[in-house]
């Protein structure tokens, strides 16, 4: 243990004294920026160095409040640009440089109304960049995106699906790790708590398929990175928005950012009260004693939520920052839920009828802190040094009432009690290295030592003669302690034409699992490489191809290694496995990028190949239907995927988003065989009109195809949504109306068919009906586009 600590502090000492080493001279740029009619200073004017042949970016800074800047650069034939957000841009090639300084005096910049007005217009649709080792979703002003969660968001993203659970997948794979800002998040544990972030919080969303070294090799299918807003403009900025809905939805926020030449305070409030009800049907079918049980009903998940951001940028220098910030959320929780339970015996007659009834409450508050430090180095724009320490915390404690009442037939009356108390602590150290050694030439190293310690005590008891007694097999104490630590290394080219990028990343991982009561435990401790390569070459400026390859790994998350559940549906019971293994898989995708006039289109040809493959396997007895996690062979994937945005007029624009893949499985588990091939695809269509009195409307309609399973299939489904907005106050305030899931189709429906047992089980939300009203305020219409460029 302390030989890594040893190793990160000369990690640290090296890329500091390196990377500040600089042999070539050094030639000293200073200016004003002014405002030609105001004749005011311009605070974060961008003012760039470029490349006279390339055209490309060498360096670059932003002016201070009073307009004033200073950068320095290597460089021998260059020009430099001065622009900012609404002003004309302006480009000086004639300059004289004495004593390696270039002194450009006052540079005036007039207004553009024409270029403010394509701005807002621009930064109103969310859009997707290509990068050479991720996709950048930019999150515009959709209708859809108004008054949501990040869930919803993210539903929206080429690639990305979610299902009505909140489970989320990339390409149909549910490996995926979704990170905040670059890094592990509490909130991103559970889906649900992703719902306390919204949408109007977001800044973009990276969707890295095949993630180099750099990234933790976590998430089979790849990493979501959702990065948060932060106001850079001069002064106080913010914004306010309102939402309500049915089925209930009801929610206030504010986001605050005042930004001084030391100082940049930024904090973020919200409150609210949202349901989530759930339709339920199940029907388990004993093929042995051909027996029946059959039930349905409603449960609802109630939640009151509070959630604070606050935190501080502090400029040490202009190119040394801390940043120091927390974030707590409190949610208050009821979840009543009321099922009918029907059993029929061989010849089809009534057993029994009894109502199952639930009244649970549990409390979960969430806390999460973090220390960053950055270092910009003055010889290049991109060379920097990152060190961040995140610490997590996530507690619930919840208790649950459940009670049988027989309706007739045979009784079936009782009452359960459940008691949980669970507590997670996450520590995450972070160091990342970036040295550009030229315009093409670069490299990134860096280490992480995340660790993650967790209990959980479980206890179910029955009343018995009034008196709850516990049931021993069912209560116990799951103790979670996993440590893992990671070393990277790449080297990147890339050309005007052609780039490379090639790393490797070395992971060990320390797990042990521990049952208090029945003293049983499972250690594990393994050591992995994990290299990437990635690459893209630009026929022209029309025609581009990118190729890339990973190897990632899926850990078994917490609720898959505990074997304790909620005994919401005593007949249809989901458990964790501690004996599970880690899934290892080999990623492979090629993708040809094309952007013709008012389309770009993006076609991919992807391979997944992985092994010990964690499966759901579903055992019956007595109508009683087990779902437990296992270990099962491997599956071989190849897929296609192709998305395009197209504005044929320019009040219509169209996205189109479609992907499939086929798949052979193999494996067996308890002298089954497992062997089938199957397919799936999933499509997104996306209209949005642009009406008359700055009104507009959008239409997306998604379809999901049915597919096979490991012990049965999943149906398909399709669903709509609908969203319409009106801009008032100059575009500073918006009214939306959105409506999701139209028909209520969307739904979540399999079959499990087996030589002794069958499962049905549907489950669907229904319609959601959200009024969201939004204002920004400050200098440079906050809710309309960002400001300056962080350094």
């Amino acid at each position: 243990m302390i030989s890594r600590y040893l190793k990160l502090l000369f990690l640290v000492v090296f890329v500091h004294f390196f990377g500040g080493t600089s042999l070539a001279q050094t030639i000293e740029i200073k200016g004003k920026v002014v405002d030609e009619n105001s004749k005011q200073p311009l605070a974060y004017a961008t003012v760039m160095v470029a490349d006279n042949e390339t055209q490309k970016p060498i360096t670059g800074s932003v002016t201070a409040d009073d307009g004033s800047f200073v950068l320095r650069t290597e460089a021998k034939n260059f020009y430099i640009e001065i622009s900012f957000i609404g002003f004309v841009s302006k480009t000086i090639r004639d300059f004289g440089i004495s004593n390696n300084m270039i002194d450009l005096g006052t540079t005036y910049l007039s207004e553009d109304s024409q270029q403010l007005d394509q701005v807002v217009v621009q930064a109103e649709t969310s859009r997707t960049q290509f990068k050479l080792d991720k996709r950048v979703f930019n999150v515009g002003k959709d209708i859809a995106n108004t008054g949501v969660s990040a869930l919803e968001v993210l539903n929206n993203v080429p690639s990305v699906n979610v299902n009505i659970e909140g489970v989320i997948s990339l390409r149909g794979n549910s490996g995926v790790q979704v990170l905040i800002n670059g890094k592990p998040s509490i909130l991103t544990e559970d889906g649900g708590a992703l719902g306390s972030i919204t949408a109007d919080m977001i800044e973009s969303i990276e969707v890295i398929t095949n993630p180099s070294a750099k990234y933790d090799a976590e998430g089979t299918s790849g990493i979501i990175n959702i990065i948060i807003r932060k106001e850079e403009r001069k002064g106080l900025n913010g914004s306010v928005s309102l939402n309500t809905g049915l089925p209930d939805n009801h929610s206030v926020g504010i986001s605050l950012n005042r930004r001084s030449e030391k100082f940049n305070l930024f904090t973020q409030l919200g409150l609210g009260r949202r349901s989530y009800p759930r339709d339920g049907e199940n029907a388990n079918t004993d093929l042995v004693n051909n027996t029946a049980l059959y039930n349905v009903g409603t449960d609802y998940r109630n939640e009151k939520f509070y959630n604070m951001t606050l935190g501080t940028d502090y400029y040490i220098t202009p190119t040394d920052v801390i940043t120091l910030s927390g974030n707590f959320a409190y949610e208050i929780e009821d979840q009543p839920s009321n099922n009918n339970f029907k059993l029929f015996d061989e010849n089809d007659d009534l057993v029994s009828e009894w109502n199952r009834s639930e009244a649970t409450e549990a409390t979960n508050p969430k806390w999460q802190y973090e220390l960053v430090y950055k270092k910009d180095f003055e010889d290049h724009e991109d060379h920097d040094l990152l060190f961040s320490a995140i610490g997590n915390s996530f507690a619930k404690d919840l208790s649950s009432l459940f009670n049988d009442a027989t309706v007739s037939g045979n009784d079936q009356d009782g009452t359960q009690r459940t008691r949980s108390d669970f507590a997670e602590y996450i520590y995450t150290f972070k160091l990342d290295y970036t040295k550009p050694f030229s315009e093409q030439w670069s490299m990134e190293t860096g280490a992480q030592y995340v660790l993650n310690d967790v209990s959980n005590d479980y206890e179910v008891a029955n009343l018995v003669n009034g008196n709850f007694e516990p049931d021993t097999g069912l209560t116990n104490i799951f103790n979670y302690d996993q440590k893992v630590f990671g070393v990277y290394f790449s080297g990147a080219y890339e050309g005007e034409k052609w780039g490379l990028k090639a790393g490797l990343r070395l992971e060990q991982t320390d797990l042990k699992t521990f049952l208090e009561t029945t003293n049983q435990s499972n250690n594990q401790n393994y050591t992995n490489l994990f290299p990437s390569v990635h690459t893209s070459y630009k026929f022209s400026k029309v025609v581009s191809l990118q190729a890339g390859y990973s190897k990632r790994v899926f850990r078994p998350r917490l609720w898959d290694l505990n074997p304790f559940f909620n005994i919401r549906n005593s007949f249809n019971i989901r458990q964790g496995n501690p004996e599970l293994m880690p899934e290892f898989t080999d990623s492979y995708e090629l993708t040809t990028i094309l952007d013709i006039g008012k389309t770009s289109l993006n076609f991919g040809v992807y391979h997944r190949y992985t092994t010990d493959v964690i499966e759901r396997i579903s055992t019956s007895e007595n109508n009683v239907n087990t779902t437990k996690p296992e270990n099962i062979g491997t599956n071989s994937t190849i897929g296609i995927e192709f998305n395009t945005k197209y504005t044929p007029i320019n009040w219509l624009i169209f996205n189109v988003d479609f992907n499939y893949n086929g798949f052979n499985r193999e494996g067996t588990f308890e002298s089954q065989v497992f062997d089938f091939k199957g397919d799936q695809w999933t499509s997104k269509l996306m209209a949005k009109f642009k009406l008359p009195a700055n009104f507009d409307f959008e239409v997306t309609g998604n379809y999901e195809s049915e597919y096979k399973t490991v012990q049965g299939s999943m149906n398909d489904i399709a669903f709509l949504d609908l969203g319409l907005r009106k801009k008032i106050l100059k575009g500073k305030g918006v009214f939306s109306v959105g409506v999701r899931d139209v028909f209520a189709s969307r739904y979540f429906e399999s079959f499990t068919t087996q030589t002794n047992f069958t499962n049905y089980s549907k489950n669907t939300r229904g319609r959601f009906v959200s009024f969201g009203f939004s204002y920004g305020f400050g200098k440079g219409e906050a809710m309309e586009y960002s400001g300056g460029r962080r350094h």
